[in-house]
């Protein structure tokens, strides 16, 4: 835990940058019956009856004091899922940085053998040099900053009926796209010295008091 809160403490760095990492399941609804447009000073109405059109998953990577994210839909998030989104933080928006050091959950697919199930060795080395994993202890996965950014999109723009991929990713990149551009930052304040003195239950040892 306080390997987490440390790194997020750290001022930016473009050489080392820390990126949150996250992904989340979306069930994909269409309306039965086609909504009623709103009329002056009313809403629109929706039928509270959908079809249900299949699952996708949504791939979050945010780098909190850039202000920037990526988010991807897929199909699923197999380890070859995980694999490209590591491939693409490295060659296509870290292609400068020396170490990208990745926070993330403890999903069974989030390790280095996912990348060498997916490429061959020389590549998957190639990536694994240039990726380092940090990861949030088991029910604590809160202390991922990408959980926050989830939040927001889900608030945002999740809140709707979406029966097609191709919708949830053109209104997915649609929001992503605005964030980007107001370079909406995330500000982390939960410290190592917060931890310390509000979760001294998770430590291993009880904290000396005087």
């Amino acid at each position: 835990m306080e390997d987490l809160l440390e790194l997020l403490a750290e001022p930016y760095d473009s050489k080392r940058p820390v990126v949150c990492f996250d992904e989340k399941p979306v069930q994909l609804l269409s309306d039965v019956r086609a909504p009623r447009l709103p009329r002056p000073g009313q809403t629109a109405q929706r039928d509270y009856e959908y079809r249900r059109e299949g699952t996708a998953n949504i791939f979050m990577a945010v780098e909190p004091l850039a202000g920037w994210r990526q988010v991807d839909v897929t199909a699923q998030r197999t380890k070859l899922d995980f694999a490209n989104q590591m491939k693409q933080l490295v060659n296509l928006h870290y292609p400068e940085a020396e170490c990208i050091r990745v926070i993330m959950d403890n999903l069974n697919t989030h390790v280095p053998a996912s990348l060498y199930a997916a490429y061959a060795p020389a590549e998957a080395l190639r990536l694994v040099k240039r990726l380092e994993f940090h990861y949030t202890p088991k029910h604590a996965s809160w202390l991922n900053p990408a959980e926050i950014e989830i939040g927001v999109l889900s608030g945002q723009c999740l809140d709707r009926r979406m029966g097609e991929m191709q919708r949830l990713t053109a209104e997915t990149r649609a929001w992503q796209r605005e964030r980007n551009q107001h370079g909406v930052k995330i500000h982390w304040r939960f410290t190592t010295e917060d931890a310390r003195h509000k979760l001294e239950h998770l430590y291993s040892e009880p904290l000396c008091k005087t």
